[in-house]
């Protein structure tokens, strides 16, 4: 195996990978300006049969379904021994896709559960900044009887116990910014 390239950021990335075209790309997902996904994205849209291993900290399973969605060819967590991480990208290079069983718990933990929508991740958002249901209501243009019914769906989809927790479980799956 032969480094052609690093970058430090989302565009770089994209640069580098139009530059050089490697055979296997290791990135991130936590990068400066274009994130790894994103990046992900703008590549393959490009070069379709880009193979793009996501190597993180990030165990998100949030996180992890965006990027196998975006066409990644892999996801690694950092913390995974080199031998493994080298028979990962041995495998991706003659064409599989590879998750380690961490990362297939992680995504098969919450298999089968209903996405929150837009909307319910917007009045989620307003919830982690603080905002209580009437200054949704009105941030969001609706009454306040939709912010109860937004809040009631995101308890019950993310077996919460109340909107705080809501909030908390969605921090740690990824689906909020900390």
């Amino acid at each position: 195996m032969i480094l052609v390239a690093q970058a430090v950021n989302g565009r770089e990335a994209i640069a580098q990978f139009r530059t050089h075209r490697p055979d296997i790309t290791l990135m991130d997902i936590q990068l400066p300006g274009i994130n790894g996904t994103d990046a992900l994205v703008s590549i393959r849209g490009e070069f379709p049969s880009a193979r793009i291993i996501i190597l993180t900290s990030s165990d998100k399973d949030v996180e992890i379904n965006r990027a196998l969605q975006a066409g990644a060819s892999g996801y690694a967590l950092k913390s995974m021994p080199n031998a493994e991480l080298l028979a990962l990208i041995r495998s991706v290079h003659f064409g599989k896709r590879q998750v380690p069983p961490e990362v297939a718990s992680r995504i098969a933990e919450h298999l089968g559960e209903e996405d929150l929508t837009s909307r319910e991740l917007e009045v989620l958002r307003l919830i982690q900044d603080g905002h209580r249901n009437k200054q949704i209501a009105d941030e969001l243009a609706i009454s306040e009887t939709t912010v109860n019914f937004h809040i009631r769906n995101i308890v019950g989809k993310l077996g919460a116990n109340d909107r705080t927790h809501a909030v908390t479980i969605a921090v740690r799956r990824g689906m909020l910014p900390i």
